[in-house]
C-alpha cells in the first residue's frame, strides 16, 4: 500500500491525493459572486489551508467539518503559504484509516504499559477476581480498545493510549496504598483500579477529533463499565466469584468519581473510598502537568 502524503511533505506544484482531518469548513463567496469552500486540513505533522472553487456546493454535501476526508488536488503557494486547490473531496472510511495519523498519542510506550497492566493483574490473588481479570485481558478486541482509547476528550490523558496509561497509574497507586494501609483488601482495590474505567473502551469515536459514541452519550462510561463487568462476571461460576465479591467490585467502580457523582450512594467500603481518591489524584496531577494548575 502506497503511504498517504502528509502535510509536512507537501510541495508546491505537486498533485496530492491523501486523507486528512477537516477541522474547518466555510462556504464563502468570491468577488465574482460564486461560492467556494475554505477548508483547513490537518494531520499529526501539521495543517494546511485548502480551497474548492469548482462545484463547491456539490462537494460540500460529501463531508462535514470533523470528518476524515479524502482529498485530491494540487498544491500551490499563495501569499507565501502552501494551499491545496481541491478538485475532489469526500468523507473517508474511518475504519480504513489509522487514527494515530490524525489524533494525539501517548508518549509512553504502549507495549511497556501493556506489560505493566499484566503485571498488576498478577498481583490479584483472589481466585474469582483473578479469573475475571484473565477473561478481560484475554480478549484481543478489548485489549486493542484499551490501548487505543483516550481517558478524556480534552482533559487529562486526552490522547490515544491515555486510558491505558491512566489505568496503570491508578492501579500502581492502589498497590502502593495497600502497602501503607495493610488492612485494605488489596485484591479488591487493585482489581477495581484495573477495571474502573473499562467503559471508556466503548465511550469514544475516532476521526478528525475524539467524538462520543451513542452508547457513551446515552449511558456514560461508568454505566457502560458496569454492564461490561456484569456480562463478564455472568460467565463465571458463583463458586469462583461470589455475589459478595461481585457487589464489592461493582460498588468500587460505581463510586470511583465519589458519592457526589452517584446520587443517593455513599462509600460502602474503605476500598471504594481509596479508589476514588487515587483516581482523582492521578487525574488532577496529570491535568495540572498538561494544562496548568486550576486558576493559574
Amino acid at each position: 500500500m502506497t503511504p498517504l502524503p502528509t502535510v509536512s511533505a507537501l510541495r508546491p506544484t505537486e498533485d496530492v491525493d491523501g486523507v486528512f482531518a477537516c477541522v474547518r469548513k466555510d462556504r464563502l463567496m468570491s468577488r465574482a459572486g460564486t461560492p467556494y469552500l475554505a477548508l483547513e486540513l490537518r494531520d499529526r505533522t501539521g495543517s494546511v489551508q485548502a480551497r474548492a472553487f469548482r462545484d463547491a456546493d456539490v462537494l460540500a454535501g460529501r463531508f462535514e467539518r470533523g470528518d476524515l476526508v479524502r482529498v485530491a488536488g494540487r498544491v500551490e503557494r499563495f501569499r507565501d503559504e502552501l494551499q491545496i486547490d481541491v478538485r475532489a473531496i469526500a468523507r473517508a472510511d474511518a475504519g480504513q484509516v489509522d487514527p494515530a495519523s490524525f489524533l494525539p498519542s501517548a508518549y509512553r510506550d504502549l507495549d511497556e504499559l501493556d506489560g505493566f497492566l499484566e503485571h498488576l493483574a498478577r498481583e490479584v490473588y483472589d481466585p474469582g477476581l483473578r479469573a475475571l481479570l484473565a477473561d478481560l485481558l484475554g480478549d484481543p478486541e478489548l485489549r486493542a480498545a484499551w490501548r487505543r482509547a483516550p481517558c478524556t476528550r480534552g482533559g487529562h490523558h486526552a490522547y490515544l493510549g491515555g486510558l491505558l496509561e491512566h489505568t496503570v497509574a491508578v492501579a500502581t497507586l492502589a498497590q502502593e496504598t495497600c502497602l501503607l494501609h495493610v488492612k485494605l483488601d488489596s485484591d479488591l482495590l487493585i482489581a477495581a483500579a484495573l477495571v474502573h474505567d473499562l467503559g471508556k473502551t466503548r465511550e469514544f469515536t475516532y476521526g478528525a477529533d475524539f467524538g462520543v459514541s451513542e452508547e457513551g452519550r446515552l449511558l456514560g462510561h461508568v454505566q457502560i463499565g458496569q454492564r461490561m463487568l456484569e456480562e463478564r462476571m455472568g460467565r463465571l461460576d458463583r463458586g469462583v466469584l461470589s455475589d459478595e465479591r461481585r457487589l464489592a467490585l461493582l460498588h468500587c467502580v460505581l463510586c470511583h468519581h465519589g458519592p457526589d457523582a452517584a446520587p443517593g450512594r455513599r462509600f460502602g467500603s474503605a476500598e471504594a473510598l481509596a479508589l476514588a481518591r487515587i483516581n482523582a489524584l492521578d487525574a488532577s496531577v496529570k491535568g495540572a502537568l498538561e494544562h496548568g494548575l486550576p486558576g493559574g
